[in-house]
Order: structure tokens, then C-alpha cells, then sequence
């Protein structure tokens, strides 16, 4: 890739869609491995550009799951919530 090339894409509004897009999975990402404790995850994804993909695939298959979104379920006319492997069940 020439010089010219490349100012031609970062003068594009492809450009922005692209780095907005990075930015958007590695800082999701960057954010549930810190708060799930994962250090190595944390390093690889700061460390390594993969244009989002490596990002993606963290959050779909190797986060840890429960730790900060409860998981709300309808079991007949209960609502149950499920948080830190606690069951709730609601009064209505």
C-alpha cells in the first residue's frame, strides 16, 4: 500500500466506519474481560488487531456469563431472575 493510498483512506468516511467499528468491540471487549477478571484475555485482546473479529468471538464464546447483566427468564406467571448463581423470585 502506497503513501497516497493510504491518505485516500483515511480521508474517506470508510475510514471512520472502520476505526468506530474497532473501537467498538475492543473497548466491549476490553471492558467484560477486565471486569470478569480474565488477564489473559485482557492482554491478547489490547495487544492484537484483528479488525473486531477476535473481539467478537471473546464475547460470544469465553466471557464469563452471570457476573454482570442478571438473566431474566418467564416460568409461567413468576418472573425469576438469576444473579451470581442466585435465584430470586419476584412478589407479583
Amino acid at each position: 500500500m502506497s503513501v497516497d493510498q493510504l491518505n485516500q483512506f483515511l480521508n474517506s468516511p470508510q475510514s471512520f466506519l472502520f476505526f468506530a467499528w474497532v473501537l467498538f468491540w475492543k473497548g466491549w471487549a476490553l471492558w467484560r474481560a477486565s471486569r470478569n477478571e480474565q488477564k489473559v484475555w485482557f492482554g491478547f485482546i489490547l495487544i492484537i488487531n484483528t479488525i473486531g473479529l477476535l473481539e467478537i468471538v471473546y464475547l460470544l464464546f469465553f466471557q464469563k456469563e452471570g457476573r454482570l447483566w442478571p438473566i431474566l427468564t418467564r416460568r409461567g406467571r413468576n418472573k425469576v431472575f438469576v444473579k451470581k448463581n442466585k435465584v430470586v423470585k419476584s412478589k407479583k
